[in-house]
């Protein structure tokens, strides 16, 4: 039986935890059409946790995965991440900072064409400056089940195979975090239950912090927590059995 847990309430950051936002209000566009999106959001997510977040479209899931992984700039309140607070980095700062701790999984895959797969994963780990490069990319597509795919571009290879890579990139650097929005949006049903067991497989064996967006409740309640979002604001939270 789901526990309920009261969104409203205030919990203050501690050492346990991965990410601490606070009072976060964030709005897009310009104009007339500006609209906002995430409206005094406070989360807390410990080391180590499962999250996942769900909630109609529209309902600022995916923006508030944006604002974890400092992809997106709140207009207001606080984001600290593995103890660093966001708005105290300028962009190249958040830039360096995300790809040491924060790892990204999207619904599209975002590989580059021109690229195998290996060069796919180990570029990233170049341009941070790991001389070891090449052999921690061949190391992580291994382990993604991939080895015999190394030297295929992202046309040669199934949706499923390009997620892997993309996972594979996500993990190479060893990340704090790892965010995954609809990682199976794109995939059929038996190619993405693979994608999100290695996903769950991935968090046991490295104990990061996992924070999912779904539209699918089943998969959520494989979480830790779930939080429904609805119109910018957390709506409920639940701690799964």
């Amino acid at each position: 039986m789901d526990t309920r847990i009261d969104s409203s309430s205030s919990l203050a950051a501690t050492a346990a935890d991965t990410i601490a936002i606070s009072n976060v209000n964030l709005s897009l566009g310009t104009g007339a059409a500006r609209v906002h999106i995430l409206k005094d959001i406070s989360l807390r997510v410990a080391s180590g946790e499962t999250i996942g977040l769900i909630g109609p479209s529209g309902s600022g899931k995916s923006t508030l995965l944006m604002v974890m992984a400092g992809l997106e700039r709140p207009d207001s309140g606080e984001v600290v991440v593995s103890g660093t607070p966001f708005n105290a980095l300028d962009e190249d700062a958040l830039a360096r900072f995300r790809g040491r701790q924060v790892g990204i999984v999207f619904q599209s895959f975002h590989l580059i064409p021109t690229m195998t797969a290996l060069e796919n994963v180990a570029v990233p780990l170049e341009l941070a400056g790991n001389p070891d490069a090449a052999r921690r990319a061949t190391q992580e597509l291994q382990s993604v089940g991939l080895g015999d795919r190394l030297h295929h571009y992202p046309t040669q290879l199934s949706g499923g195979e390009q997620q892997r890579v993309a996972l594979a990139r996500a993990l190479a650097p060893d990340p704090a975090i790892l965010v995954a929005d609809e990682p199976t949006g794109n995939l059929d049903e038996a190619t993405g239950k693979q994608i999100v067991d290695l996903l769950f497989s991935k968090h046991a064996e490295r104990g990061m912090t996992l924070v999912l967006v779904t539209h699918d409740s089943s998969l959520a309640h494989r979480c830790d927590r779930v939080i429904r979002l609805r119109s910018g604001r957390i709506d409920t939270q639940s701690a799964s059995a």
